[in-house]
């Protein structure tokens, strides 16, 4: 868990705000016997975790595509080519859905806006250094060339989190 004390706490109010927005019938399937906390969450989104990332076409035709993602202070990381469709997409559309599920377990929901972290063009985002770090030491250092990859990072307006076994799943995280 990398999140600070105002991270979790930023993270809580988003999860409990984003659920009270939803509808009744969201509501029926998530409530507070089929759902984590922040400081769960963090726990046990660590490492890689696949995302289903959704994007928009110039025609409003959504896309869909499979991501490495990593929850980092409160919010999901990934990166792709800079020549995919997905960057360009983000170019000019930056509002992304995101879906990481596990299973029957576990599923988290995101909606929100994706920033550039290291722009070819421009300033990179002021905690690039850290995280350009956290990635070289989780992927290796030598995974590929690293200018080669844009990262971004998901603003979320919206998030909720399924889970069916509470207890079953933070146990797996802790072991």
């Amino acid at each position: 868990m990398r999140e600070t004390p105002e991270e979790l706490k930023e993270l809580q109010a988003l999860l409990d705000s984003s659920l009270s927005r939803s509808t009744s019938h969201l509501r029926s399937i998530i409530n507070a016997d089929r759902t984590l906390t922040a400081e769960q969450l963090t726990g046990v989104l660590t490492g890689m975790c696949t995302l289903a990332l959704s994007t928009v076409t110039a025609k409003g035709e959504p896309r869909i595509s499979g991501v490495d993602g990593h929850f980092l202070h409160g919010r999901w990381h990934f990166g792709t080519a800079p020549g995919s469709a997905k960057a360009r997409h983000l170019a000019a559309r930056p509002a992304v859905s995101a879906a990481h599920m596990r299973g029957e377990d576990l599923g988290v929901f995101t909606h929100g806006t994706a920033e550039i972290l290291n722009p070819r063009d421009g300033e990179p985002a002021a905690d690039w250094p850290y995280l350009l770090a956290y990635f070289k030491e989780f992927y290796g250092d030598d995974a590929f060339g690293w200018d080669e990859v844009v990262f971004y990072r998901l603003h979320p307006h919206w998030m909720t989190v399924y889970a069916s076994d509470i207890a079953g799943i933070t146990a797996a995280s802790r072991s």
